[in-house]
This record gives C-alpha cells, sequence and structure tokens, in this order.
C-alpha cells in the first residue's frame, strides 16, 4: 500500500477545513418525488498522521582541535543523521458507502425532511446536521532552527586575520582566542567594567544577544552543529470486516524520514484493528429480534474496534472506536417522522451512520 501522496500530505490544512466545514442541505419529501428520499451510509476510514523527529549532526571545521583549544570532549567529529517516530494521531471519518443506499419511504401527504451532506450521507431527519466533533489536534511539520553558522552575527566573528590564515591549525587558534575575546567582552558589560557601555537595558540586551550569537557561532567551528526537523506524513487505513493485524502502513527512514510501505529502505510502522464487538440487531421487549419496517428511515448500529499503531516493537497510539463496518443496518419505523400529531425528529453521526438521537420534534 502507497502511503498517500507527498501532495496531498501538503494539502492537509485545507482538507482538515473541509471536512470540518462540510455542507449539507435539508431535502424535504414530496410529490415531486414520491415522498421518498434516498440516501447513503458511510464507511468508516481511519485518518492516520505520523510525526518522525529527523535529526542531523555535521561536524565542525576545527573538530579536530575542540579539545585542545576549548576543552570540549564531546564535539561531533563525522556526520550523522537519526530518526524516530514522536506520535501517530487516529482520527475516524466517514465516506460515503456507494454499495449502502437507501431509500426512505414516506407516507402521502406528509413534510419530513432529511439532512444530508455533500456525499449524500444522512445526517438527520426533521432537524438539522449535528454539530460536528471535536477532532484531535494534527501535528505539523517544524523546520529546523537556523544554524549559528547561518547569523548574521556568525559572519560578524570571523575577523580578518581568521580569513587570511592558510593553516588550518593556525585558523583553529584565531578563533579560539576570539572566543575568549568574546567571552571577556560579555563579562566586562555585565560588570560594568566596559569602556564604552550599552546607553541602556534595551541596547545592552541586544549587544549581549549579539555577542552570545558571534560566541555560538565560533564554538559551533569546534563542536559541531545538531540540528534537529519533524515530518508529517498522513496514511488512509480502511478497515475492513474482519479486522487487521500487523500490516505496514509507513516505514522510517534515518536517511530519508517517512517513506511508503513498500519502500524497504526502513523499519515499518504497522497498524492493526482488533475487533471488540460487533453490531447487533435490537430486540423486543419479549427477546424476539426486531425486524427492519417497510420503507424505514437505514441506520448503522456499529460494532467497536481497538487501533493500534506500533513501530519499533512499541505501541505509539491506541483508540478504541466504533466503526460502521462491524455494524449491522436497522431501521426507524418513517411513521414517527410524518405522524402529524406527534412528529419525531433524529440525528446520525456521519462517521459510523450510528443514531444520535430520537426525540419528539419541538413546536
Amino acid at each position: 500500500m502507497k502511503l498517500i501522496h507527498r501532495a496531498l500530505a501538503l494539502m492537509l490544512p485545507l482538507l482538515a477545513l473541509a471536512v470540518s466545514a462540510q455542507q449539507s442541505q435539508k431535502f424535504t419529501a414530496g410529490k415531486a418525488n414520491e415522498y421518498g428520499l434516498s440516501y447513503t451510509l458511510p464507511t468508516t476510514v481511519l485518518d492516520i498522521y505520523l510525526e518522525a523527529e529527523i535529526t542531523e549532526s555535521t561536524p565542525g571545521e576545527f573538530y579536530n582541535y575542540a579539545r585542545r583549544h576549548l576543552a570540549i570532549d564531546n564535539a561531533i567529529t563525522a556526520e550523522s543523521r537519526s530518526a524516530r517516530l514522536l506520535r501517530a494521531v487516529i482520527v475516524p471519518r466517514g465516506v460515503a458507502n456507494s454499495d449502502n443506499r437507501w431509500l426512505a419511504q414516506f407516507k402521502n401527504g406528509s413534510n419530513v425532511s432529511v439532512t444530508l451532506n455533500n456525499d449524500n450521507v444522512l445526517l438527520a431527519v426533521n432537524a438539522d446536521a449535528p454539530a460536528p466533533k471535536e477532532l484531535p489536534a494534527i501535528p505539523e511539520a517544524r523546520p529546523a532552527a537556523p544554524s549559528p553558522l547561518s547569523t548574521d552575527a556568525a559572519r560578524q566573528a570571523v575577523t580578518a586575520e581568521m580569513t587570511r590564515s592558510a593553516s588550518v591549525s593556525k585558523k583553529a587558534e584565531l578563533t579560539a582566542q576570539r572566543v575568549f575575546e568574546l567571552r571577556e567582552m560579555r563579562s566586562d558589560i555585565l560588570s560594568g567594567q566596559a569602556d564604552n557601555p550599552p546607553a541602556d537595558g534595551r541596547a545592552m540586551e541586544l549587544v549581549l544577544n549579539n555577542l552570545s550569537a558571534q560566541e555560538a557561532a565560533l564554538t559551533a567551528m569546534f563542536a559541531g552543529v545538531t540540528s534537529t526537523r519533524t515530518v508529517v506524513e498522513h496514511v488512509v487505513l480502511v478497515p475492513d470486516s474482519t479486522g487487521i493485524s500487523g500490516r505496514v502502513i509507513a516505514r522510517l527512514s534515518a536517511v530519508e524520514g517517512l517513506i511508503d510501505a513498500d519502500n524497504l529502505a526502513g523499519a515499518p510502522i504497522t497498524a492493526s484493528v482488533k475487533v471488540l464487538e460487533r453490531g447487533q440487531l435490537p430486540v423486543d421487549d419479549k427477546g424476539y429480534t426486531k425486524t427492519f419496517p417497510k420503507g424505514g428511515v437505514a441506520y448503522t448500529i456499529p460494532g467497536t474496534a481497538e487501533v493500534a499503531i506500533q513501530y519499533g516493537g512499541s505501541t505509539v497510539a491506541t483508540a478504541t472506536l466504533p466503526l460502521a463496518q462491524l455494524g449491522i443496518t436497522f431501521g426507524l419505523d418513517p411513521k414517527l417522522f410524518s405522524d402529524k400529531k406527534a412528529p419525531y425528529c433524529a440525528t446520525f453521526d456521519p462517521t459510523t451512520g450510528a443514531l444520535l438521537t430520537l426525540d419528539p420534534l419541538a413546536e
């Protein structure tokens, strides 16, 4: 299975807005449609957002002289790159199931309304669409912080003498001397012994920050630089009615980051869907299974599953969720909604097709 296209990952914020703000429309049963309204029940899919941290280490120009000149014992001596999976976020979402279409038939002369979303999925009868559920925060990719060597202060820190020197050893010595000079300058300012102290507190802050940035840049020439960034990928998983056991949905590579499931260059990230409970038809007071009412308003009685994302022998995320695929279809008597004296209204979950509310229609 391919990791969802990179272009789609770039569109995630837009897609999230589109889903949360999905429009709905009301349709009324009347003579034109012979008092019948068609709609679709949903299948539950899982949007899985994977967030990984990529760390890159690069040795400084003078790493061989780090201990001698600056007493740095842990200088980076070789380029390296590592990756780790930070978290996985599981978000259920309903999509129209084209094989699960229905027609609700209401009494002639009734004035029943049905609310559908853009995909023709049933949201409500005689009512507005239910309020959207609050979704978990979706991770966003974060770029690495600028390297100390890429700042304006880094360019200021390099002296003409350092630039002219042809010897790496001599450059390292001059750079170390400059580090100590910067430390002394900062100490003089803080102690009030500077010959030309800053005019006020704001000026002092700017000067001290600049000196610290210069020192950080020169020190990085010995100690090396480590940068960290995060990447995010979006995988769509469609469970079936039997569950899923350890399916590889993506891989994590220290070199390439998050990659497709079929790219063996990375360690596997797997998903499992364990069936906990299947939807059951309701029974009456005598324990007999109820039958689907003629022309009824169909809805789903979903089942429940435990979804788990694993990586490197550990479980990264789990969620217990209702799934339409594990359920069964039942229906509400259409007379409930067309009764002129005491009509009812109902709302349904667009993710699973489950009945959320069934109440008398307020006058």
